[in-house]
């Protein structure tokens, strides 16, 4: 990868291109056995997968910026990636590239997480790249739809709405329900932040269809277990705020206060966040406020530059109300505690 297209600790869609390309033609290689170092066995791909669970147990409660995190990034470093010079059958090499391309997932959201933009595309085309050698097309599929969130997120809607699509089109005849899925959603909430209703809906309906498909016995990832209902509900409470549709998102909401605060603890504090913009939108101060106060109170103990982000972006919106008491004591205390978790 050309690392002038990079601005420093910067995001280029741009780098995306090519690594995407050529898992849209070609997602899986033909496997094979191979022959080098020390041989690798099961107790190994154990080790690997998890240090994967934990990573993402963490960074959903604690935030990319976790002190685990650096364990997980010297596990892919000194651990997986020398495996993968080793010795080891077609069998355990296939689960081998898909444990680590996912461990590299994980570093990279985590970096994308603390605003480390440059350091999370590099992971992730990595990712990209080890999915394929495990013949893996749903690992692929999930990670590219993680490559479509980072680039909304970065403000790219209609490249990510065209990325999760072409993951989800390739993928939707290998890989399982929950996958495909998790595509869908995202590509609704890049539809949502293009303010297309209309294509945000279509994808938010065949998300949650695809949800309901799931039956005891279909085959389901592990690594993607977090995605259920509730965490649609959660991210379709965001569409609905994008699109300026603030009864919607009340609705959605409901559903998502399932979702447990000790073990998405990063996950609904943004919920909340997002939630006391759309009653700003419903033109409720002070409901507005409460929530806002929630959000800080649940975001303050997690080390997420993006999830901070969510508050300041809501901080923002309150600025015709500046004069108002209540909003400057808030605005004041966000500023100042935000400051404080950040350090």
């Amino acid at each position: 990868m050309d690392r002038r297209k990079f601005l420093r600790n910067g995001f280029a869609v741009t780098a995306f291109t090519t690594p995407v390309t050529r898992w849209l033609t070609q997602p899986a290689d033909a496997a094979t056995v191979h022959r080098g170092g020390r041989q690798v066995g099961r107790a190994d791909l154990n080790e690997l997968w998890q240090a994967a669970d934990e990573a993402r147990l963490w960074d959903s409660r604690f935030g990319g910026g976790n002190w685990k995190t650096s364990s997980v990034t010297e596990c892919l470093r000194l651990r997986a990636a020398p495996l993968l010079t080793g010795t080891y059958t077609e069998a355990i090499g296939k689960e081998l590239f898909s444990a680590t391309a996912e461990l590299s997932r994980v570093v990279g959201w985590s970096a994308f997480d603390i605003g480390q933009h440059e350091a999370a595309q590099r992971h992730f085309i990595q990712a990209l790249r080890l999915a394929p050698a495990a013949g893996d097309v749903q690992a692929g599929c999930y990670v590219l739809t993680t490559m479509a969130l980072q680039t909304m997120l970065r403000g790219y809607p209609q490249q990510a709405a065209d990325m999760a699509e072409g993951a989800y089109t390739r993928a939707r005849t290998v890989a399982a329900p929950r996958v495909l899925a998790f595509a869908k959603l995202v590509e609704a909430r890049a539809h949502g932040r293009a303010d297309d209703a209309k294509a945000a809906g279509a994808a938010l309906v065949t998300s949650e269809n695809l949800l309901d498909s799931i039956r005891p016995g279909t085959p389901d990832p592990e690594w993607l277990a977090y995605f259920t209902h509730a965490r649609l509900a959660a991210d379709a409470t965001e569409i609905h705020r994008d699109l300026g549709q603030p009864r919607a998102a009340f609705a959605w909401n409901a559903q998502a206060d399932a979702m447990p605060s000790d073990r998405f603890t990063r996950a609904v504090g943004i919920r909340l966040a997002v939630l006391a913009g759309s009653h700003l939108q419903d033109n409720d101060l002070d409901q507005s406020l409460a929530l806002g106060s929630r959000a800080l109170d649940v975001l303050r103990t997690v080390s997420s530059t993006r999830a901070h982000g969510y508050l300041r972006e809501f901080t923002a919106s309150l600025e015709p109300w500046k004069n108002d008491r209540a909003v400057g004591e808030f605005i004041g205390r966000t500023r100042a505690e935000l400051a404080v978790a950040v350090a």
